[in-house]
């Protein structure tokens, strides 16, 4: 669809699936029923399983019940940090930051799989990632996230750089609500990395205004 931007401006926007979801840090009762109303608006092509202060078997038992309600949805899951637990509950692919396992070691895990790598601001770790085969690459913040500590802030023009030095899908990340989202689909990225922006309020609601919004 076509997007106005102060009435001077347009830009195609796919509405549909655009929104690459992290989980909240913490699961609560209500969790698994936002999430599939959340899931149903037909928005999201992500789900990412990110619990820093979950044991391992309590990630996993998450994760294998957060797998039904994706597959249900036609939503891949992705697991932040392990690509070993990844791989026991048959999730879809991993996502690595800089300082989680290398790669190259994640693919011998993972094997076709997706891995996506975080690279903050840096065209050089952009670079990096694309040489060593990375599906997608995940830039920013973009703005200041209460779901973690925001240690780099990435200009919108890195977006479009990316855009143009490579066909990897590029995910935007960091403190992107349903307020600040549309100034940076300017810069075409290919999803919006949404935690707290849907989860930090009525999930049910703010996934409705993320539609309305993109109109």
């Amino acid at each position: 669809m076509l997007l106005k931007e102060n009435g001077l401006r347009k830009l195609r926007v796919n509405k549909k699936r655009f929104i690459y979801l992290i989980s909240p840090n913490k699961i609560k009762k209500s969790f698994y029923s936002n999430l599939k109303v959340v899931l149903s608006s037909n928005l999201v092509s992500f789900f990412q399983l990110r619990l820093k202060q979950y044991s391992l078997i309590e990630r996993k038992k998450i994760g294998i019940k957060i797998k039904k309600i994706c597959k249900k949805y036609k939503v891949k899951l992705i697991v932040n940090d392990d690509p070993n637990l990844a791989k026991k509950i048959g999730a879809d692919g991993c996502h690595l930051g800089q300082n989680d396992m290398n790669i190259q070691v994640a693919r011998k895990i993972l094997r076709k799989k997706i891995i996506g790598i975080t690279c903050h601001n840096s065209k050089k770790l952009i670079r990096y990632a694309v040489k060593d085969g990375a599906n997608y690459i995940a830039i920013g913040a973009f703005f200041k996230s209460k779901t973690k500590k925001v240690n780099y802030i990435a200009k919108p023009s890195l977006i479009s750089w990316a855009k143009r030095f490579t066909k990897l899908p590029v995910v935007i990340i960091g403190g992107i609500t349903n307020k600040n989202f549309r100034k940076l689909l300017l810069h075409k990225p290919d999803f919006l990395a949404i935690s707290g922006g849907i989860w930090e309020k009525k999930p049910t609601k703010t996934i409705k205004e993320f539609y309305e919004n993109n109109r």
